[in-house]
């Protein structure tokens, strides 16, 4: 098997040039990591190109394995990622940095463990800032020691952390979108509730931001997103929900149980049905207050 890739000027292939794949592609290249990437849609094929020249855009997903140590994939769901995995036979070594199903994800590592080769879970967490600016946490599960030679090739991309066997980074990342979904849900309704009651909503979040009740909501979404009305944070709204009911099926997996989570999802169910899953998830706050009137 050929080693995974252990230096910056490692050879790597890259499928899903979306909102997080481009950037996150371009961090590798300036990082001296030589990129072979492509994508199912010919306009984002283009868009990457233009955007990191540097990166080599081949013609299929087979493509981006010719000659790497590994291939990268930041794909929209488990159907997806099993497709692409396919087209994959002279890939090595298979860095899943989607927002898979964490028990499907072990299936296919113990699949491709059938002919020698490895699959790793890395998906991330941080937005399109974060991957622009390589500081995306990721969440990274699978074999140690080929986690620890993928170190400094994750590294360029953001914050990785080994959390355990395969699987692991798919079910915490899961797990992080619940969270991050019910701090959004409740935080907007809070701030909405003292809007209608004649809170400035800026001064509740300044507060609220120096205070117990502070998330990512508060210090970033409501302030930089929602408060502006701009509801830009780049995160499509039936993304999220797909996560969470990933890890809603995973609560379920582990027989504990989850009725806050339950509650959070049905609500965030209810705002997809009514914005469509390309709205951006901020603008489930803009929902709310449309519900509420």
């Amino acid at each position: 098997m050929s080693p995974p890739p252990s230096t910056p000027s490692s050879t790597v292939g890259f499928v899903g040039l979306g909102h997080m794949g481009t950037p996150m592609v371009s961090r590798l290249v300036d990082a001296g990591v030589t990129v072979r990437a492509y994508d199912a849609s010919p306009e984002a094929r283009a868009a990457c190109s233009g955007a990191v020249p540097g990166a080599t855009v081949v013609d299929s997903a087979a493509d981006t394995a010719t000659g790497a140590e590994a291939v990268l994939l930041c794909l929209p769901d488990s159907d997806v990622v099993e497709a692409v995995v396919a087209e994959l036979d002279a890939a090595r070594v298979v860095v899943d940095m989607s927002s898979s199903e964490p028990l499907r994800t072990r299936a296919l590592a113990a699949q491709l463990a059938e002919t020698g080769r490895v699959l790793v879970d890395a998906p991330v967490s941080g937005g399109v800032a974060g991957a622009r600016a390589g500081t995306l946490a990721i969440m990274v599960g699978g074999p140690e020691e080929v986690v620890g030679e993928l170190e400094p090739l994750l590294t360029a991309m953001g914050r990785p952390r080994h959390v355990g066997p395969v699987g692991a980074g798919h079910a915490l990342k899961a797990l992080n979108n619940l969270m991050s979904a019910a701090h959004l849900l409740a935080s907007s309704e809070a701030v909405l509730v003292g809007e209608e009651f004649g809170l400035d909503p800026a001064v509740m979040l300044e507060v609220v931001n120096g205070s117990s009740g502070r998330s990512g909501s508060t210090e970033n979404k409501w302030p930089n997103h929602i408060l502006p009305g701009t509801y830009g944070a780049g995160f499509a709204i039936g993304l999220m929900v797909k996560d969470i009911h990933i890890a809603l099926d995973l609560a379920g997996s582990t027989g504990v149980p989850t009725r806050h989570a339950a509650a959070t999802v049905a609500v965030w169910d209810a705002a997809l049905a009514a914005l469509g899953p390309g709205a951006d998830h901020t603008e489930i706050a803009r929902w709310l207050r449309e519900e509420a009137s």
